[in-house]
């Protein structure tokens, strides 16, 4: 039951991802776009990482899409100023993709991507998406990349407070 909920779930992923991709009206592909991150976020509660699906629902359906939509909101989006597609456009978009398919296809052969072993792992271990693992990892293993990351972030937010920041205007 388990497994055929699975593969529904990833059929419906591939099916609202494809129709993000080919939606001629922006605002749909956005709500396409919102509906493919909730499978996986099913995903995520279906592999046992709850703290994963909680972030992906929070931080990817909630402001990123919410940005999309503003940004889409602001953007003047008319039929008469969207710039003629040539054929040879399409041809070499049609060419690239293929290339791009081969890639990866040839990637994912070489790779081993799942090895042997691991569906026995993930039975054997049913602890394996939870955030204590989680939290021992990022602050055990990967403590220094982890602060770097954050002062990083910290110096971001600083510099765009004062890129925003306005000069007092003199009476």
């Amino acid at each position: 039951m388990l497994m055929a909920v699975f593969y529904l779930v990833a059929f419906l992923s591939i099916f609202f991802s494809l129709l993000v991709i080919f939606s001629k009206n922006p605002v749909h592909s956005v709500i396409y776009l919102i509906i493919t991150f909730f499978t996986f976020t099913i995903h995520y509660v279906l592999l046992n990482a709850q703290f994963l699906a909680i972030v992906n629902f929070i931080v990817y359906m909630g402001a990123i899409m919410v940005l999309f939509l503003y940004v889409l909101m602001l953007l003047d989006l008319n039929v008469n100023s969207e710039p003629v597609k040539s054929s040879l456009m399409k041809i070499a978009g049609i060419v690239a993709g293929m290339c791009l398919l081969v890639t990866l296809a040839g990637a994912l052969k070489g790779s081993g991507f799942l090895p042997a072993g691991a569906h026995e792992e993930v039975v054997q271990r049913p602890n394996l998406g939870l955030v204590k693992n989680l939290g021992q990892v990022l602050f055990h293993d990967f403590l220094l990349p982890f602060e770097v990351s954050s002062l990083l972030l910290l110096s971001a937010m600083v510099g765009a407070v004062l890129l925003a920041k306005r000069e007092p205007r003199e009476i």
